[in-house]
């Protein structure tokens, strides 16, 4: 079916007191991975291409968003393109001839006024052309070989107050929040604040995004939608899935050289993996 955005599959989210799984594709393995997993449980989904996965495509975004957009179109459920962490401005005039309706504009990293400035230069662009578009406030930390954060931190997390100030100043369509999560954990470990996310949910007149999610156990995971997440991302979830599966593979056949042998347990896994994240998505 044709591509939709991903505003449009948070809005619905929203209403319905769920939250859209958005996974983070490096292979063209995770792009069919994840819309299998989302066709097995007949529910929408959002591929994102991160700034630090084009940076390992040799710089190059128009192969892995060429490949996305061709099976989001063969797909049999609904599916958007998400352009995720964009801190460069180059990246970010790419996106809309590459086929996606979204993207994650990532200057978090900046001081306040910085932040802000620069995020609401993106969304004047971007809200030009169409794009729907998120942003960042609070440090979830885990991304770009930053040591790892400490999520319980003073200061760590996002303040209500000034994200209702930064909402209203930066004309953001979404807002990725600090509650407790960081990129990139392999241990599903982590714990969110929920009372500040239900002061965050009911500060602020926009759909909130999860990052990190990948660090969550279930039942954390349950909590975040039930308290206002309408998006939540995954990206090393489906790293660990595969690579667990072509570890076990590889050691069982020590003679396999044939790529597709391992790749296709690979991306079974990982099938699985979105499947499994979706149902502890959805209400029940």
């Amino acid at each position: 079916m044709p591509l939709t955005t991903t505003g449009e599959l948070v809005d619905r989210a929203a209403a319905a007191g769920s939250a859209v799984a958005s996974f983070n594709v490096i292979t063209l393995e995770h792009v069919e991975a994840v819309i299998a997993g989302a066709e097995s449980v007949n529910a929408p989904v959002v591929l994102q291409v991160s700034e630090n996965a084009v940076k390992f495509r040799y710089g190059r975004l128009l192969p892995l968003a060429r490949a996305a957009v061709a099976a989001a179109e063969r797909a049999a459920v609904p599916v958007a393109l998400h352009l995720d962490h964009v801190q460069s401005d180059a990246l970010l005039r790419q996106a809309p001839d590459a086929g996606f309706g979204s993207v994650m504009y990532d200057a978090a990293r900046l001081p306040y006024a910085e932040n802000l400035a620069a995020t609401r230069a993106a969304v004047d662009w971007a809200h030009a052309r169409g794009l729907w578009i998120e942003a960042e406030l609070g440090e979830i930390g885990g991304k770009g070989g930053m040591p790892p954060l400490d999520a319980h931190a003073p200061g760590a997390r996002t303040d209500p107050d000034q994200a209702r100030a930064f909402v209203a100043d930066s004309g953001v369509d979404a807002l990725a929040v600090a509650v407790g999560t960081s990129h990139a954990m392999t241990t599903r470990t982590a714990a969110l604040d929920h009372a500040l996310l239900e002061r965050l949910s009911a500060t602020l007149d926009v759909p909130l995004v999860l990052h990190g999610s990948s660090g969550l156990p279930d039942t954390e995971l349950t909590a975040a939608v039930g308290s206002g997440i309408a998006k939540v991302n995954i990206g090393t979830a489906l790293n660990v899935a595969m690579t667990g599966a072509i570890r076990d593979f590889l050691a069982a056949h020590p003679e396999a050289v044939d790529s597709r042998g391992y790749l296709t347990v690979g991306r079974e896994a990982m099938t699985r993996a979105v499947a499994d994240i979706i149902v502890t998505l959805t209400p029940h």
